[in-house]
């Protein structure tokens, strides 16, 4: 099921604790960039489809990635990408948006996304996986 932008968008920006819906929407955007980069195949696909179509357009139009993000570097990374962000506020960015992605998918779904990403990406989903 599609998630309307509206809906995601709320989901993000209440998480995230955003005074505006631009502020979320900017986070979602460079997030799903990033996280674009990562997936492929029919993972991607399949999240892009639960996706509203703004940020799909984006999870499937990504810059490609040279390696890999760790999560450390995956926050980062979206750190630089977002005016006066920190490591910790990039990482609170980070988390309202998997965790609202991890949401609009379904656990089978999130459990594929997972496994094409470095170790260390479940806490980033709100999805932590037991040792």
């Amino acid at each position: 099921m599609t998630l309307r932008w509206q809906a995601f968008l709320e989901a993000v920006q209440e998480r995230g604790e955003y005074p505006t819906p631009q502020e979320a929407d900017r986070a979602a955007r460079v997030v799903l960039a990033l996280l674009g980069a990562h997936l492929v195949g029919s993972e991607r696909a399949e999240l892009a489809a639960r996706l509203p179509e703004t940020y799909a357009l984006i999870l499937l139009n990504p810059l490609q990635a040279a390696e890999p993000l760790t999560p450390e570097r995956f926050i980062r990374a979206t750190a630089a990408w977002i005016e006066g962000a920190t490591a910790t506020t990039a990482a609170w960015d980070v988390s309202a948006v998997l965790s609202t992605v991890a949401d609009a998918a379904d656990d089978e779904l999130t459990e594929r996304l997972l496994l094409q990403l470095p170790h260390g990406y479940d806490l980033l989903f709100g999805r932590p996986t037991p040792a």
